[in-house]
């Protein structure tokens, strides 16, 4: 699924209950990796990592058996206007995980190509239309199984806690640019440096999505038509 169709569907839907962190000691993961979401560096190949994964390395099977959960896996496709061709984009999503006593729920982004997708759209068992155009593919539990095998290429957070701009400051520290959605009053704070993108909305309800620092310009674009610059305080 692209970007800004995350914003429209999955963080729209999050920020209607945004808002109540909830502490369960014997649901929380708890290991010797820091795995908090202002903890985002930059490995010797430049690839972000953060929650303890690296994008381009850590597989999904890898977040699977961490978060002890298998996650709803879903093959998105849409058809590309500029090539008139299909695009397609494959998703894990994991809710209620909790992280160093954080609750949050997290969309892992998996990094596959067009020539293994395709064949898997066409073997799909169930495929439904979204609002936006695009197709919802469930997909058949062999082609799961190797996906499980395949590397992260981003990870989308939306934590249960609702955040105001202070506390976004302190822990992320200052963005390199901020930018305003009139439409929406959501405010993307920008860190290029660190592959990061948190999207505020005014009630303090958090989407954060990380890529490497390479994909960056991609994340952000859809941003020059929908967003205009603002201030930093």
């Amino acid at each position: 699924m692209d970007r800004k169709m995350i914003l429209s569907i999955l963080a729209f839907a999050v920020f209607a209950f945004i808002g109540i962190m909830l502490l369960l000691p014997d649901e929380n993961i708890e290991d010797q990796t820091p795995r908090l979401p202002w903890q985002v560096e930059q490995d010797g190949q430049g690839r972000t990592r953060v929650f303890g994964f690296t994008l381009g390395e850590t597989t999904l099977g890898e977040i699977r058996r961490l978060f002890q959960e298998e996650g709803e896996i879903s093959l998105f496709a849409r058809l590309d206007p500029d090539h008139q061709a299909v695009a397609y984009a494959v998703e894990a999503y994991f809710d209620q995980i909790y992280l160093n006593r954080i609750r949050g729920d997290f969309v892992i982004g998996i990094q596959a190509d067009a020539a293994t997708l395709g064949p898997m759209y066409e073997r799909g068992l169930r495929i439904s239309q979204l609002g936006s155009g695009a197709k919802k593919v469930k997909l058949d539990p062999a082609d799961i199984a190797t996906l499980e095998t395949l590397p992260i290429s981003a990870i989308t957070y939306l934590p249960w806690k609702s955040l105001d701009a202070e506390i976004v400051a302190k822990r992320f520290g200052t963005p390199a640019e901020q930018r305003l959605e009139p439409e929406t009053g959501v405010t993307h704070w920008l860190y290029p440096d660190k592959g990061m993108d948190l999207a505020m909305d005014k009630k303090g309800g958090v989407v954060i999505q990380y890529v490497n620092k390479d994909d960056f310009p991609g994340l952000i674009a859809p941003l020059e038509a929908l967003a205009k610059p603002a201030p930093i305080p």
